[in-house]
C-alpha cells in the first residue's frame, strides 16, 4: 500500500475482508451459493471482499431463525425489549469511530458524514427506547357497561431491504422500531455495502438481544424476490431507486404483505433574492454536494426566482472550496460515475453554462477511486433529462424562473415528491411554497429537511409507495397491528362480592 493511502483516515484502515458471510441465528454462516460479487472501496477501487449472492434457501434459513425466535421475543414484553435498545445505543456510541470509518470505507463518504448518519440512526434507537411510554393504547367506556381498548401488537417476521448510500443509518431507521415493538427481523443490505450491516450484527449480539431476533442475508435480485414471496414474512420495508421500489411494492402486495417502499427523488430548492447572503449559499451547496450528492434528500435542482446572481456567485465559491477525499467522498462505483458524467456532458452539449466542473478530478494516491468534484450547471431547461432525472451525484442544476408560481409549476411537474426547500426571508413566499409544493418533506431555509423523531420520514408521488412513513410515530404504525378489545360484564358476581 502506498504511503499516501496509509495516511488517509479512511483508506488507512483498508484490509481484505475475504468471503463475506450471512448472519443467521446469532452466528456467521456461509451462503449456499457459488456466485459472489466484489465489494469495492470507492476511494481507491480496490476489492474489500466478496459478497455472496445468496439463494432462496439462504433466505428461508434466516426467516426460520426469526420465526423460531419470535414467540420468546414477543413474550418478554416491551419494557425488556426497550432495555436492549439502551444497551445497543451505548455499545454503538462507544465504538462510533470504528463504525464510522467502516461505513466510509465501503460507501465512499467522509468519516464525518458516516458519523453523522450513525448518530441520526441512534436517534431512532433512542426513540424506540421510549416506546413503552408511547404506544400504550387508550381505554374508554364507549357505552353503559361497555369498555373498548386497543393495543399495538407485533407483526411477526419483518424484512428490511436497505440501500448502499446509508449502510448504517437506514437499518437503524427500521431495526429499533421493529425489534422494540416485538417483531423479529431479516435484513437484506445492499450488496455494494454489506460490511456495516454485519458490524451492526456484532453490536446486537453484544447488547444481549437473543439469537435469531436479527438476521442478515446478503445478495441481489434473487434474495429480494424470495423476501417478497416468503409466506412467513409479514411486512417489508424498502429504500432504494424508484424503479426497484415499484417492483418490490407490486410483488410483495401480490403476496398480501404489508409493504412500504421509498424510492428516488429529484428535489427542488427555491432561492429568492432576499435569501440570507451569508448562510444560504453554503446551505444550498451542502444540500446538493453532501455525501457526494448520493442521497434522496439532496437538492439537485435549484429554482432561481428573480436576480440571485450574488447568491449563485457565493455558491460557486463554496463549491470550488470543497476538497475531494476529505471534504467530499467518492461515487459508489464506476458505473454510477460514468452515468453522472454523461448528464454533465449532455448539459454541456445543450449549451448550458458549467459554472463549476467536477470532471476529471482525482485524489493523489487514490487515482483508482471513483472521483467527481462538485458541479454546478446554469441555464438548465426544465424539460431537459438532467433537470428531470435523478442524477444521484454532486451536480446542482440551476433553472431560472421569474415568479414563484412558475417555480411551483416546475416542481409540481416532477414525478417525484420527496423534499422541497425554499431559501427566503419572506414569510408569504415560504407559505406559498409550503402550501403548493408537491412533496412530503418541506424545508424553509433548510436544505436537507429530514424530520426528526417522532416526526416521520417519507415522500410523496413516485418517491414512496404504500401507506405510512418509515420512521417516527408513523413507522410504529407501519410495523405494528392494532388489537381491539370490547368488553361487557353481565350478571351479578354472586359469591365474589358478598
Amino acid at each position: 500500500m502506498i504511503k499516501e493511502l496509509e495516511r488517509h483516515p479512511v483508506v488507512s484502515t483498508f484490509k481484505d475482508f475475504g468471503t463475506i458471510k450471512n448472519w443467521v441465528d446469532g452466528k456467521l454462516i456461509d451462503a449456499e451459493t457459488s456466485e459472489f460479487q466484489d465489494v469495492n472501496c470507492p476511494y481507491n477501487g480496490e476489492v474489500l471482499g466478496q459478497v455472496p449472492l445468496s439463494s432462496t434457501t439462504d433466505v428461508d434459513k434466516a426467516v426460520q431463525a426469526a420465526k423460531n425466535a419470535y414467540p420468546g421475543w414477543k413474550k418478554i414484553g416491551i419494557k425488556s425489549r426497550a432495555q436492549f435498545m439502551f444497551n445497543l445505543k451505548k455499545i454503538i456510541e462507544d465504538d462510533l469511530e470504528n463504525f464510522s470509518t467502516l461505513a466510509a470505507l465501503e460507501n465512499g463518504k467522509t468519516i464525518p458524514e458516516a458519523k453523522g448518519e450513525i448518530l441520526r440512526g441512534l436517534e431512532v434507537v433512542e426513540f424506540a427506547s421510549a416506546l413503552p411510554n408511547k404506544i400504550t393504547g387508550p381505554k374508554l367506556e364507549t357505552s353503559a357497561g361497555v369498555e373498548s381498548s386497543f393495543t399495538r401488537e407485533p407483526l411477526g417476521v419483518v424484512a428490511s431491504i436497505t440501500p448502499f448510500n446509508f449502510p448504517a443509518m437506514i437499518p437503524l431507521w427500521t431495526l429499533p422500531t421493529i425489534l422494540t415493538t416485538g417483531s423479529t427481523m431479516v435484513l437484506k443490505p445492499s450488496e455494494q455495502t454489506p460490511l456495516s450491516a454485519l458490524k451492526l450484527a456484532e453490536y446486537i449480539e453484544q447488547s444481549g438481544i437473543p439469537k435469531g431476533v436479527f438476521n442478515i442475508v446478503n445478495g441481489g435480485k434473487e434474495v429480494v424476490q424470495s423476501i417478497c414471496e416468503h409466506s412467513d414474512i409479514k411486512a417489508i420495508s424498502f429504500v432504494g431507486s424508484t424503479a426497484v421500489a415499484k417492483i418490490v411494492y407490486q410483488t410483495a402486495a401480490q403476496y398480501t404483505k404489508r409493504v412500504l417502499t421509498l424510492g428516488g427523488a429529484k428535489n427542488h430548492l427555491v432561492v429568492l433574492p432576499d435569501a440570507d447572503l451569508e448562510t444560504s449559499p453554503a446551505n444550498v451547496i451542502a444540500s446538493a454536494m453532501g455525501c457526494a450528492g448520493q442521497r434522496c434528500m439532496a437538492a439537485s435542482t435549484m429554482l432561481s426566482v428573480g436576480d440571485t446572481d450574488k447568491l449563485i456567485d457565493r455558491m460557486v465559491e463554496n463549491a470550488k472550496s470543497i476538497k475531494l477525499g476529505t471534504g467530499m467522498g467518492a461515487i459508489i462505483n464506476k458505473q454510477n460515475l460514468d452515468r453522472i458524467v454523461s448528464y454533465i456532458e449532455m448539459a454541456e452539449k445543450d449549451g448550458c453554462k458549467i459554472l463549476v466542473d467536477g470532471r476529471g478530478q482525482t485524489v493523489e494516491g487514490m487515482e483508482g477511486g471513483y472521483w467527481l468534484g462538485p458541479t454546478i450547471i446554469d441555464g438548465v431547461d426544465p424539460d431537459a433529462p438532467y433537470a428531470k432525472d435523478e442524477i444521484f451525484g454532486p451536480v446542482l442544476c440551476i433553472i431560472r424562473s421569474n415568479t414563484m408560481q412558475e417555480a411551483v409549476d416546475i416542481e409540481n411537474a416532477s414525478n417525484y415528491g420527496n423534499a422541497a426547500s425554499i431559501f427566503t426571508n419572506n414569510g408569504a413566499a415560504a407559505k406559498f411554497w409550503t402550501d403548493n409544493a408537491s412533496a412530503g418533506m418541506i424545508g424553509i431555509n433548510i436544505g436537507v429537511p429530514v424530520p426528526r423523531d417522532p416526526f416521520p420520514f417519507g415522500g410523496w408521488n413516485d418517491s414512496k409507495f404504500g401507506a405510512n412513513d418509515l420512521t417516527g410515530d408513523s413507522g410504529v404504525e407501519f410495523f405494528t397491528q392494532n388489537k381491539k378489545v370490547t368488553t361487557r360484564w353481565v350478571g351479578t358476581q354472586q359469591g365474589f362480592l358478598e
